[in-house]
């Protein structure tokens, strides 16, 4: 039984991420539709390589508090957003498939978002922007010791940039002083009160 090959994931400690190399496509697809039911199991496939990652609990409250900051931002800016959290996208011709931790799309709902949001915590494991390169999402934010790095995606490759090219006006660095509160609702909440 393929379950039998995976190490119990436990949430009680820190994430934990576990890297198998060789593996087809179709070993990702079952691997992909048997492990679904697993609680917050994420998967990464980049060309052979599978990464398998049990986020921490730190990890999901840090991407909970993003999506709810930017989720308010939009709605007081008026702005038309459509999310999709932590969907499953992949490409097999390009042998790229992962979840991001949240993930939107402006205006019409596309193939692939927009915008995917990446919390990281721990190093280590597949180049995440190699991954969404092959699926060709245009931005991609990490959240990565306190601050936010954006990049978008250009003809040669992702470029570091300042600023979301799709949210201009949302200023990153006093975004991330939010992230940061120790509480998520008084940390939405103020957050909208500084945007009115």
């Amino acid at each position: 039984m393929i379950t039998n090959l995976i190490p119990q994931l436990d949430d009680s400690i820190e994430e934990q991420r576990i890297i198998i190399n060789n593996v087809t496509w179709q070993q990702y697809e079952t691997l992909r539709a048997t492990l679904d039911d697993i609680p917050g199991l994420r998967m990464t496939y980049l060309e052979g390589t599978l990464e398998l990652m049990n986020p921490s609990k730190k990890h999901e409250l840090d991407k909970k508090t993003i999506a709810r900051l930017v989720e308010i931002y939009v709605l007081e800016m008026d702005i038309d957003l459509t999310g999709y959290g932590s969907t499953t996208f992949r490409k097999q011709i390009k042998a790229r498939g992962l979840e991001p931790d949240e993930c939107y799309c402006f205006g019409q709902i596309k193939e692939v978002p927009d915008i995917a949001i990446e919390v990281v915590l721990s190093s280590g494991g597949i180049d995440k922007l190699s991954v969404y390169q092959g699926l060709a999402i245009p931005e991609v934010w990490f959240w990565q010791n306190n601050q936010f790095a954006v990049y978008h995606l250009r003809q040669e490759g992702y470029e570091l940039i300042n600023r979301s090219e799709f949210l201009p006006e949302l200023d990153l660095t006093i975004l991330a002083q939010y992230v940061q509160l120790p509480h998520q609702t008084q940390a939405v909440k103020a957050y909208r009160d500084s945007l009115r």
